[in-house]
């Protein structure tokens, strides 16, 4: 891996320093150099592991210092002097790329949005149906309009390996927008977004104002109003190969400065509903559906007329409020397990798949049961204790789900899906089994390698359908 030559520079408060460069006669706002081909641009990212991914990512930053210092709390701006390392993030998506795209049947609203800030108002300027390069280019050079290209990672590769990676590193969704707009041009007015942040500047240069959030850690996006934000906290322009990060909630706004005939940056995402609110709201119901089952107390009526508002007295909030506790107490203690079902399904079910350029299928030999077994795509495997989904006058039984992302298509990564879509990938996505099976299923998930015969289930039989289901699903190979 060829290291990045670079140095942490803490944003400034005083005006960066805007290098301009003379544009030509008949600008048409083209590259000047030939498309760059990744198979010859050497990475300065280590794919090794999520972990090694995440350093190189940030570096000459400490994971651990980033972490501690930065991350939810302010900004960080990161410069890349060594040219090879620009050289490597201005291959990831150049506007040469999208001219090229517009082949591909690319839409308006769907892949692409045409914006431009005037008087701190967005102006759209989208068409109808699919995008034309000779349009783009109007927009860009007469315009003066920013494109806004979403999930690049659905056609560049090298996106696609980035991310999947980051996927596993944060257990959470990573999506991308590349903005490309030209000189003296702004694509959106000052606003904040419900989501962390890293900006990759690949071509030209990107000013930057940040200011300090109205809604710290916000969890939806919002425009502010200039008389709101007052004074801008940091003043930063990002060169090629420069990495910038704030929090959610941080009041934002980029600008093409003049001299610079465009500017092109990918903007990273992730950790959208996130929060521990949203795993409180993920597991409480199923917390209080299990406690119900054993607790009396929750299982008598409530108070006559209490839903017309005739009972909302303090007696009924000391009561919820000892309800509370007691659940609260019952947590520390092990008994009832929490579950994070709908958090867990959700991420697994909409992620990358992991990155190959080949069909995945199932590996090696046939496992029997001497066999040494390992599971495959670790970090793309959650196992959940749901209700079975099977409808039944019976009471509801709980069964394991072992969900993955294997089949996930690329495609159609952080794009949004109609109900019935999503209903049918949900189904075709995973194994079934029951809840005799979660010992040895956690077994397989904890450990590198471990022998068929070692499976805590009580017959052969057992042993060797649960390796064999898996093995199908090309998710365990024999060793």
């Amino acid at each position: 891996m060829s290291q990045a030559v670079g140095k942490i520079k803490m944003p400034k408060k005083s005006k960066a320093k805007i290098v301009k460069r003379r544009s030509s006669d008949n600008e048409q706002l083209r590259p000047k150099q030939s498309r760059l081909k990744h198979s010859n641009t050497a990475s300065p990212l280590c794919f090794q592991s999520p972990l090694s991914l995440f350093e190189s990512f940030i570096q000459p930053m400490e994971t651990e210092q980033f972490f501690r210092d930065y991350w939810e709390k302010k900004p960080l701006h990161l410069q890349r002097s060594d040219p090879s390392t620009a050289f490597y993030f201005q291959s990831l998506f150049q506007l040469s790329d999208l001219q090229s795209l517009c082949s591909q049947g690319l839409e308006y609203y769907r892949d692409i949005n045409v914006v431009r800030c005037i008087n701190g108002k967005k102006k759209v300027l989208n068409k109808e149906g699919q995008v034309k390069n000779s349009v783009l280019n109007k927009n860009l050079v007469q315009d003066k309009a920013t494109i806004q290209f979403h999930q690049p990672q659905r056609f560049k590769n090298e996106l696609w390996r980035i991310q999947e990676k980051m996927e596993c590193f944060f257990g959470a969704l990573v999506g991308s927008n590349v903005y490309i707009t030209p000189q003296e041009s702004q694509g959106l007015p000052a606003h904040y977004d419900d989501v962390e942040v890293f900006i990759l500047q690949l071509e030209g240069q990107k000013r930057w104002l940040l200011y300090t959030p109205t809604v710290p850690l916000a969890a939806e996006y919002s425009l502010e109003s200039e008389e709101r934000i007052g004074r801008p906290t940091h003043d930063i322009v990002l060169e090629v190969g420069d990495l910038l990060y704030f929090p959610r909630g941080t009041i934002h706004q980029a600008s093409t400065p003049a001299g610079v005939d465009h500017s092109t940056h990918l903007t990273l995402s992730t950790y959208q509903r996130m929060s521990w609110g949203d795993l409180l709201l993920d597991i409480f119901p199923s917390l209080l559906c299990d406690s119900s089952k054993t607790e009396v107390s929750l299982r008598e009526g409530m108070p006559r007329r209490l839903l017309l508002g005739s009972s909302e007295g303090l007696d009924t909030r000391r009561r919820l409020v000892s309800m509370l506790r007691s659940l609260a107490d019952e947590m520390e203690t092990g008994m009832p397990k929490v579950r994070s079902t709908h958090m867990k399904r959700d991420f697994i079910m909409n992620r990358l798949p992991p990155y190959s350029q080949q069909q995945l299928t199932p590996s090696g030999k046939i496992p029997s049961l001497e066999d040494m077994v390992c599971l495959r795509f670790k970090e793309h495997v959650v196992i959940t204790v749901e209700p079975s989904q099977e409808r039944t006058d019976e009471a509801t039984e709980l069964v394991v789900f072992v969900l993955h992302s294997l089949k996930n298509q690329r495609e159609s990564h952080m794009m949004g899906e109609s109900y019935d879509e999503k209903v049918e990938r949900d189904i075709s996505r995973g194994l079934k089994f029951p809840l005799s099976h979660l010992q040895a299923l956690q077994q397989l998930q904890q450990v590198e390698q471990l022998a068929v015969a070692q499976l805590q289930l009580p017959t052969q039989e057992e042993k060797l359908s649960l390796v064999l289901a898996l093995w199908s699903e090309s998710l365990l190979v024999v060793l």
